[in-house]
């Protein structure tokens, strides 16, 4: 693929498309929407593989949109992601690019009406964005009238599909997967940030006969994927018995005070005590955890994109694919135990050529977890220097 193409246009999509594009101020394709979208137009199954913040999602719903404005029939598309508010996400992109051509979207996800779902979907909608569970639990609860129209679906979209083809969801995939289409008869997308072993043998299957082989990009070398070049990564060593104390400093220091910011932990209790305790203490907080119902998630996520809370305290359930273009500052407040885990938080700053800066708190008993993490980013972190012992207790 050429890298003179500059236009969206000249890479095969609708011309109603394109304008819907241009209305939201996305004009050049990034990489991988310039290698993508032509092979999948052309038919190819395909695995992207792209650091966050590279427009993943515009390389899939380009092509599906300017195919299904060709023949806008019933249920079109499926597209699976691990997260509620991913799927959120990616309903309200698909929303927005296909306003001006009536196009129906669901959103099947948890902690949602389920009985609205199903109406839904019994009005056989074009694209379906939904977690493995939920749709599962249709597909085995709600009956033919709701689900019966996914035999004749074009598409199956697996985005980050390093997660969605792990242990935790194969169940739920299997049943999803198993009222589509054979995959000789659709197209299957998988976009991810992280090439796993699980995409890896997905990559070597052989073709079906017949048909063109699966196209696969990576937009750099597997080592560089998910970290851009715009991130800082620096540590902070910090007594384990005072982390509190540390970032609440580090939260109001001169150099973060104004900064939005996205603060891991590891459990939900922490991210509770957290909250209340940054809310004491005047900072603008809210909170992001699997254990909240699903309105206040979205409250939360409204209020932090907003601007009326300037710092998120969040579990790894929000630190997938999420697009929040303003956060400037990542904390990993507990550092996880798998290094891939740190790259897709750091991923949350830093996005689309912006600048960012990722902390992390090392206590001793996180040594060998930051040396896992720098041999996997392949990169030394630096000392912060914006805090110091004597400043903080």
């Amino acid at each position: 693929m050429s890298n003179s193409i500059t236009n969206f246009e000249n890479l095969g999509l609708s011309r109603w498309l394109v304008e819907s594009l241009k209305s939201m101020k996305i004009t050049t394709p990034t990489a991988i929407q310039k290698h993508c979208i032509p092979e999948i137009l052309k038919g190819r199954d395909c695995i992207g593989g792209a650091k966050t913040g590279s427009g993943k999602t515009i390389a899939f719903a380009g092509p599906m949109l300017t195919k299904w404005s060709e023949d806008p029939c019933g249920m079109f598309a499926v597209i699976l992601t691990p997260t509620r508010e991913l799927a959120m996400q990616i309903a309200e992109q698909f929303t927005a690019l296909g306003s001006s051509m009536n196009i129906r979207v669901c959103l099947v996800v948890g902690g949602e009406n389920i009985v609205k779902q199903a109406l839904e979907l019994q009005n056989k909608p074009h694209f379906i964005i939904a977690t493995p569970g939920r749709l599962a639990h249709h597909i085995l609860r709600s009956g033919e009238d709701t689900v019966g129209g996914f035999i004749r679906c074009k598409y199956l979209v697996l985005d980050e599909a390093d997660i969605l083809l792990t242990s935790t969801f194969s169940k739920d995939l299997s049943v999803c997967i198993g009222k589509l289409p054979p995959k000789e008869k659709r197209q299957t997308l998988l976009f991810t940030a992280t090439i796993t072993d699980q995409v890896k043998v997905l990559q070597d299957a052989p073709k079906h006969d017949g048909r063109l082989p699966l196209f696969s990009y990576q937009v750099e070398s597997i080592d560089k994927v998910a970290i851009p070049s715009t991130l800082k990564t620096e540590y902070v060593l910090v007594p384990g018995h005072v982390k509190e104390a540390y970032l609440y400093h580090l939260l109001t220091c001169e150099a973060y005070n104004e900064s939005s910011a996205i603060v891991f932990v590891n459990r939900t209790v922490t991210a509770e005590i957290l909250r209340r305790t940054l809310y004491d203490l005047e900072v603008r907080v809210t909170s992001l955890h699997s254990q909240m119902p699903q309105q206040e998630r979205t409250n939360s996520l409204h209020r932090f994109r907003a601007n009326a809370a300037r710092v998120l305290i969040a579990t790894d359930v929000a630190s997938r694919g999420l697009d929040i273009p303003t956060v400037e500052l990542v904390i990993n407040y507990d550092l996880p135990a798998d290094p891939d885990t740190f790259i897709h938080r750091s991923g949350r700053t830093a996005r689309a050529g912006r600048t960012g800066d990722a902390i992390s708190f090392v206590t001793p008993n996180d040594i060998s977890r930051i040396q896992s993490i720098e041999e996997r980013i392949n990169k030394k972190m630096s000392e912060c220097d914006k805090l110091h012992d004597t400043a903080v207790i």
